[in-house]
């Protein structure tokens, strides 16, 4: 099926992301938050974005004015009515996801397929809110943080997820200059499932007094070549976010390794979210 009009529901970190990609392929993107300053936050981060492209070069002044033509805001759900593609990115948590979707399904047509920008909740939970014969169309596509710069996109199949929905996305993937990888409908999927572990480790390592954050960090990136150190890493993510996805990975799948350590359960309960609050692993200037 041919997707040319794309409802993104959230325009936070992620959404507004995956918003700028699609706009920038001439996609019609509509960025919706029940708080249209919100929705307008996030399209001004794209403005933000495409005039730092501009002032390095990579993009043309007309090129930016028409991306950004591309892209509506909106706080009214009823706006999702014309989409043929409706992706979900709002905070990783079941019933908030369940409950937009159950209010998306009955406002967005028939044909459009649903896809959950979820990085560890199962398909079939969050397919389970919308009605039998949606179930064909839902997927997860997962992107990865900063959208515009990262180049992978992992799909998660539901039980009920057809291979006309696969192919649909992984042509859009592809017209995104994205890297599909497709993953069973597992707790954490694959990269998730590969990266927590790394995450606790390195947070039950500074736990246990081994290490500081910063030797930790550096051991990560000198050591074994990683770009970021992993709790760096973590602090980039979230931690909130990195304990809702062990939480999902422990109570999914089981093993000490996927226990959230309590060091992390700390910060988050302190407030420290990493670099969207200032403090987390490390400290960050604000603004």
């Amino acid at each position: 099926m041919s997707i040319e009009r794309v409802f993104v529901a959230g325009a936070g970190l992620m959404g507004h992301g995956i918003g700028q990609v699609h706009a920038a392929i001439g996609k019609q993107v509509t960025l919706y938050e029940p708080d249209l300053a919100r929705a307008e936050a996030g399209r001004a981060r794209i403005a933000g974005n495409l005039d730092r492209a501009v002032a390095k070069g990579k993009l043309d002044g007309d090129a930016r004015d028409a991306i950004l033509a591309r892209i509506a805001t909106t706080s009214d759900l009823d706006a999702v009515h014309d989409a043929d593609l409706v992706v979900e990115a709002v905070f990783e948590d079941l019933a908030v996801k369940q409950s937009l979707w159950q209010e998306l399904d009955v406002r967005a047509p028939s044909t459009a397929i649903f896809a959950s920008n979820t990085s560890s909740i199962s398909i079939d939970r969050l397919a389970a809110a919308v009605s039998a014969d949606r179930d064909e169309r839902f997927v997860g596509m997962h992107f990865f943080s900063p959208v515009p710069v990262m180049p992978l996109v992992e799909l998660i199949r539901g039980s009920a997820t057809t291979d006309e929905t696969e192919a649909a996305i992984r042509e859009l993937s592809e017209a995104l200059g994205k890297k599909l990888i497709v993953s069973a409908d597992r707790p954490g999927f694959i990269v998730n499932r590969i990266l927590m572990p790394l995450l606790a480790e390195a947070m039950r390592t500074l736990e246990e007094g081994t290490g500081t954050a910063d030797d930790i960090d550096t051991g990560a990136k000198v050591g074994l070549n990683h770009p970021m150190g992993p709790l760096e890493l973590a602090d980039f993510i979230g931690l909130d976010v990195c304990l809702n996805v062990m939480k999902v990975l422990h109570e999914g799948i089981g093993g000490e390794h996927f226990r959230p350590p309590k060091v992390l359960e700390d910060l988050v309960a302190a407030g420290n979210l990493g670099q969207k609050t200032g403090r987390g692993f490390h400290t960050y200037p604000r603004g």
